[in-house]
């Protein structure tokens, strides 16, 4: 048989579709675009996950905007976490040309200029819809691990979550949670030794630090009200097509750990929340991690573990999550094992380490008759991948060399202004983004506080050992002093030591420089 005619009854075969599905683009053997084998994803494979790599520059975040435009079409909401900035464009139609048309004419398919529904999400000042969650909707397990605490100190926050609970005390923001930790160590410590057990407040001290930590990356935006619903990234527009969620995130690339906060929050309440759904006909939702390299290399192990984990139980959900990074071995191989679709773009191989690296990559891949895999790797153009997939029964699909479809979307970023009309017509932000401050544990305790030592200072008064006036009559002792009292408390000798550091850089002229 002729080695054409066999590649064309291949690619056919293996990517036949009887139900829904999208069209990527067209197979290609030997460099040329094959008409008649048209790459077909079936929509309800994509809750298996996926994978798209390949070098800077050589088209991966367009391949993400390719395959979250058809999904939306086909009526799937989607939710694009932009690094770089780049994926606005998807908001409005792009443009016609002469390159468009002479590649779409090859592989068979019409090409539409046309928008998605897009809503603007953001972590911290940038432009669109606030995304928070509560304390104590984060939970005691999570909060421990992103803060990477020990089995004694995350003991301490079991305790500090079940007081709270007991009592009937909203824990909503980072400012309730350390007047909890405050509280159960000096004025409440009495209080909780019975019922509780006694906590220790180096553990405290030490919890306190790594709360401060995240705080400086911007968790303390993070943690409040409104609590987002991850059920607003379901939703559909009056046309049937699937929203376009982006979170703008352009701004904490150097804060990894209020990534890592949001990302445990963001896949363990779509958990915990979604039903089961079993193998439905298209996905409820589909999650784009753009440039996952970065957040894979500085994830805690905590985040890697929640991620592994939700990857292997939350495609019964209906979820399907996509990396987007720059070679597959960026991923762990716990979670790359779970990937059904892979489209791998160009590699380049400048250095001896990068023709190693192109051979392992290549054995990721499924090996074929009708291509040298390393050698495609190298020699794949811009707007080229392979691609291998699940078929409707599951199976893996023969390896392809695809020239994909030009995206309907604009390819360039919008302007400020047409992101800000975007976010002027959005039905979210008038109430994610309100400022909620509600009485919570800060002001209950703080209540609490005040009026112990109220009832310490009339105790006092009666019994005529009040403070402050030296030696009283009578041949009392003199009061102790202030300052020895704050010696004998760990936590305040650490605020003082704390204090006085920052007033001798100040005095050096430290503070206004830049800290390295």
């Amino acid at each position: 048989m002729d080695r054409k005619v066999k590649f064309e009854e291949t690619i056919s075969r293996g990517y036949a579709c009887q139900g829904g599905y999208f069209v990527l683009g067209s197979a290609m053997l030997d460099g040329e675009c094959v008409p008649g084998t048209q790459v077909k994803i079936p929509l309800k494979t994509m809750n298996r996950h996926g994978l798209i790599a390949g070098a800077t520059g050589t088209g991966k975040t367009k391949t993400l905007q390719i395959i979250a435009e058809q999904l939306s079409d086909n009526g799937v909401p989607t939710l694009l976490m932009d690094i770089k900035g780049d994926l606005s464009g998807i908001a409005h139609q792009g443009s016609f040309n002469k390159h468009v048309e002479k590649r779409h004419q090859c592989m068979g398919v019409p090409w539409e200029a046309k928008g998605c529904p897009v809503e603007f999400l953001s972590l911290s000042e940038e432009k669109g819809v606030r995304l928070r969650a509560t304390i104590i909707e984060f939970g005691p397990v999570l909060l421990s691990r992103i803060l990477g605490l020990n089995d004694t100190q995350s003991g301490v926050v079991s305790l500090a979550f079940k007081y709270c609970d007991d009592h009937g005390i909203p824990l909503i923001d980072i400012k309730d949670f350390k007047k909890v930790l405050q509280y159960l160590s000096n004025e409440g410590k009495d209080e909780i030794r019975e019922e509780y057990g006694a906590i220790s407040s180096t553990s405290v001290s030490t919890i306190m630090r790594k709360i401060i930590e995240i705080e400086q990356q911007g968790a303390d935006q993070f943690f409040g009200e409104e609590s987002f619903n991850v059920e607003d990234l379901c939703r559909t527009n009056l046309d049937g097509k699937g929203m376009v969620s982006i979170i703008r995130l352009t701004d904490i690339q150097d804060r990894p750990k209020l990534f890592s906060t949001f990302m445990l929050s963001l896949l363990a309440e779509i958990y915990n929340t979604f039903p089961e759904v079993g193998d439905a006909v298209k996905p409820k939702l589909v999650l784009f991690i753009d440039e996952a390299h970065l957040i894979f290399n500085e994830a805690s192990k905590a985040l890697l573990t929640q991620i592994e984990t939700v990857v292997r139980l939350i495609r019964s959900k209906g979820v399907g999550v996509f990396f987007c990074t720059q070679t597959p071995t960026d991923v762990p191989g716990t979670v790359l094992a779970q990937l059904g679709l892979k489209v791998q773009h160009a590699l380049r191989a400048f250095t001896p380490k990068d023709r190693q690296m192109i051979m392992k990559t290549a054995e990721n891949y499924p090996s074929s008759e009708f291509y040298n895999v390393p050698e495609l790797l190298t020699s794949l153009g811009t707007g080229e991948a392979m691609v291998t997939a699940l078929d409707e029964k599951g199976r893996p699909t023969p390896l392809a060399a695809v020239l994909l479809r030009s995206p309907n979307s604009r390819m360039d970023i919008l302007t400020s202004s047409e992101i800000d009309d975007i976010i002027k017509n959005s039905k979210l932000v008038p109430y994610y983004n309100r400022e909620v401050d509600r009485d919570s544990a800060f002001e209950i305790l703080g209540r609490k506080i005040e009026n112990l030592k109220r009832d310490e200072d009339r105790q006092s008064s009666k019994t005529g050992t009040g403070t402050g006036r030296g030696k009283t009559r009578g041949g009392k002792k003199p009061a102790p002093s202030v300052l020895k009292e704050i010696s004998k408390n760990p936590m305040a000798r650490q605020i003082g030591r704390t204090l006085i550091t920052e007033l001798t850089r100040g005095l050096f002229g430290v503070l206004g420089g830049k800290r390295r």
